[in-house]
């Protein structure tokens, strides 16, 4: 490792979850950070979460404030059948870690009360110099090799170290990858929603959705092959609920398709579930986002010269396992240890290659195993080091009880020496 004590330059481009959670990261590490957005105002879309233990042990590191999340624990899963009133099946978590109540647990929460807490730990007071948030600030080009970044107003940044945390649809990817990366589509859709609690409040019928475990309640029903679901979990301190109503959508490639629909369009559309469900449906707002669930094939690299992927830029999930946010924070722990304080511009190629070795088998995992039926064969045929579980629990065990920082801290020593 370099003597030199001159702090690292970086230039973050994006300002989302994926971004601000490596700005707090080599914030704290002494480096120079700025962070380029291309949104006049940066806003998370009003949506929830989860985190889960294995991204909470980096944001403790990371000097985080947990009750400033408004998390509700997940104590696991109940599945109904949205055809009827029968009482839910539980699926609990395996890992006896997860059903000890005296041990961190997985908490559900707000996304936008996730980014207020890393946006306070990015751009507030502690320790390193605050990162710099650019808003208004659209990257045309990134120059890997010049380490240099041109915006749309003709300036030139000039960093040490760039990091695409841009997301699913980066153009920094591009410039990475040498050609252009078009996410995939599921054949998933799904109509989004926040809901305040007090809306549903005197609802008949709701036992299901406040009574028993904490956690999410997940509603499926498939008809004629097609499968469509209802999935509601609570956050912010139980006065939200998250909902998402999901369906398997043939019509995602018709040039018609629309990025909004409205109330009575989800009440038709979900009409046939059983009538303690529909109070859920009546409280979606007039007009309803509508998103298709993408996801990214596996990159050839993450990684190019000066220049590195960071969240969904490199690794775009389906949220099946709940762990598309705590990727992008255990990406920052990787960053954090393998760019510590004294960290030369001349080692950061190197260093972003150990990045990439480190991190990207555990993310193309998570990316391939979120896809289910045969899209997940299309897309991402078996190959030799493909990682496989015995086990559902020996799955959850590896993304749960992974410790992110410890890993990293290892993998440096054993690599570039002590720190």
């Amino acid at each position: 490792m370099s003597t030199q004590q001159q702090p690292l330059n970086i230039a973050i481009v994006g300002a989302g979850i994926a971004g601000l959670a490596a700005a707090i990261a080599l914030r704290r590490n002494g480096h120079i950070v700025q962070i380029y957005e291309s949104d006049k105002y940066k806003t998370e879309i009003g949506a929830g979460l989860g985190v889960t233990v294995n991204a909470q042990r980096v944001l403790e590191e990371l000097g985080y404030t947990r009750e400033n999340l408004k998390g509700v624990v997940n104590e696991g899963a109940l599945q109904f059948d949205g055809g009827n009133d029968g009482e839910g099946e539980l699926t609990p978590w395996l890992l006896e870690s997860l059903k000890n109540t005296a041990k961190p647990q997985n908490i559900l929460c707000a996304r936008t009360d996730l980014h207020a807490e890393l946006e306070r730990l990015a751009l507030g007071d502690g320790a390193g110099p605050p990162a710099v948030l650019h808003l208004s600030s659209t990257v045309l080009k990134c120059d890997p090799e010049a380490g240099s970044l041109t915006l749309s107003d003709g300036t030139v940044v000039q960093s040490d170290l760039i990091l695409g945390a841009d997301g699913i649809a980066s153009s920094v990817r591009t410039d990475i990858v040498g050609h252009h990366v078009r996410p995939m589509a599921s054949g998933l859709t799904c109509y989004r929603a926040v809901i305040e609690a007090a809306q549903l409040e005197g609802s008949e019928g709701l036992e299901w959705l406040n009574e028993g475990t904490s956690g999410p309640r997940s509603v499926r029903m498939k008809v004629g092959g097609l499968l469509r679901g209802l999935i509601i979990y609570p956050c912010r301190n139980g006065t939200l609920f998250n909902v998402v109503g999901v369906f398997m959508d043939l019509h995602q490639d018709d040039p018609d398709w629309k990025a909004s629909g409205t109330r009575a369009e989800v009440q038709q559309f979900f009409a046939d579930f059983h009538g303690r469900y529909q109070p859920v449906f009546a409280a979606f707002p007039e007009q309803v986002p509508k998103w298709r669930m993408l996801t990214l094939p596996h990159l050839p690299t993450w990684v190019r010269a000066r220049a590195a992927l960071v969240g969904d830029a490199a690794h775009g999930t389906l949220p099946m396992f709940g762990q598309g946010a705590a990727l992008a924070i255990e990406d920052a722990a990787a960053l954090r240890a393998l760019l510590p304080p004294g960290t030369a511009p001349a080692d950061v190629p190197a260093r972003l290659a150990a990045y990439e070795a480190l991190r990207k088998p555990r993310c193309d995992y998570v990316v391939r195993e979120s896809v289910m039926g045969p899209n997940k064969a299309k897309w991402y045929p078996s190959r030799d080091g493909d990682i496989v579980f015995a086990s559902p629990e020996e799955q959850q065990a590896y993304l749960m009880e992974y410790d992110a920082t410890k890993v990293a801290e290892e993998y440096y020593r054993e690599n570039f020496g002590q720190k």
